[in-house]
C-alpha cells in the first residue's frame, strides 16, 4: 500500500478529486484488513485510518463513523463481485455461450475475485452482518440485486428456448443465498482450501434448480 509521503505536493500535486478518491480506495484497502483481522466489532476509526498511514482526521473527512465506513466498503466489494460476474458473462466476442458455460464462467469469476480480494469479501460476507440494521438492509439490497440479475438473464435464456424458467424470483434468492454461504464458510473455515473447488457446487446450485423448474413445467403439462 502506498504511503502518504508518495503522493506529490505543492503545484506537482494531483486535483483535489484524485487526491480524495486515492485518499477512499487507501481507506476502503485499510478498512477490510481490519475489519478482516479483528472483526468490525472491535476495529476503530484510528486503527482504520492507522492502517491507511493517514490521520484520524482524514477517515472522518471521508466517514462519518465507522458503520458508514463499513456500508461503503461493502459497497465497493459489492461493485467489484457484480462487474466481475457480467463480464464473465458477456464473454470476449468469440462465441455466444450457452447457458452452462456462462454459468460457469460467471461463478469462476465471482470466485476468482473472492480469492484475489479477500478482506473484501470478507467485509461483504461476513463482518457486515454484525454491523447493524442499516447493514443487514443493504446486505439484503444486495442479495436482491444479485437475484434480480440472475432472474433476468435466466428470462431471456428461457424466451430463447435455451433453459427453463425458474418459476419466481425466490428461486433465484435461494441460488444466490446458497452461493453467499458457501464463499462465507470458505472465507471463516477455509473449507473448501481452494475457493475454486466451489465452482461445480456453483454450477449445480444453478443446474439444480433450472432442472427442478423444467420438471415443474413438463408436469404441470
Amino acid at each position: 500500500m502506498s504511503d502518504a509521503s508518495s503522493v506529490p505536493r505543492g503545484r506537482h500535486a494531483p486535483p483535489l478529486a484524485v487526491r480524495q478518491d486515492r485518499q477512499r480506495r487507501r481507506l476502503n484497502e485499510a478498512a477490510a484488513a481490519v475489519f478482516a483481522r479483528v472483526g468490525y466489532a472491535d476495529a476503530t476509526a484510528e486503527a482504520i485510518a492507522r492502517e491507511a498511514g493517514m490521520s484520524k482526521a482524514t477517515f472522518y473527512e471521508h466517514f462519518d463513523n465507522k458503520e458508514d465506513c463499513i456500508l461503503a466498503l461493502f459497497d465497493a466489494a459489492t461493485e467489484r463481485l457484480m462487474s466481475a460476474m457480467t463480464r464473465a458473462a458477456a464473454g470476449d466476442g468469440s462465441h455466444k455461450m450457452t447457458p452452462p458455460e456462462r454459468y460457469r464462467s460467471s461463478a469462476g469469476a465471482l470466485l476468482d475475485v473472492v480469492g484475489e480480494y479477500r478482506d473484501f469479501a470478507q467485509t461483504l460476507l461476513v463482518e457486515i452482518i454484525g454491523a447493524g440494521p442499516r447493514a443487514m438492509q443493504r446486505r439484503d439490497g444486495v442479495l436482491l440485486a444479485f437475484a434480480q440479475y440472475i432472474d433476468a438473464r435466466n428470462a431471456e435464456d428461457a424466451a430463447a428456448g435455451s433453459a427453463a424458467r425458474l418459476p419466481t424470483l425466490d428461486d433465484s434468492i435461494a441460488i444466490v443465498g446458497g452461493i453467499f454461504e458457501l464463499l462465507s464458510r470458505h472465507i471463516r473455515l477455509s473449507e473448501p482450501p481452494e475457493v475454486r473447488q466451489l465452482v461445480p457446487v456453483v454450477e449445480r446450485l444453478f443446474q439444480g434448480q433450472l432442472a427442478a423448474a423444467a420438471e415443474q413445467r413438463s408436469t404441470a403439462a
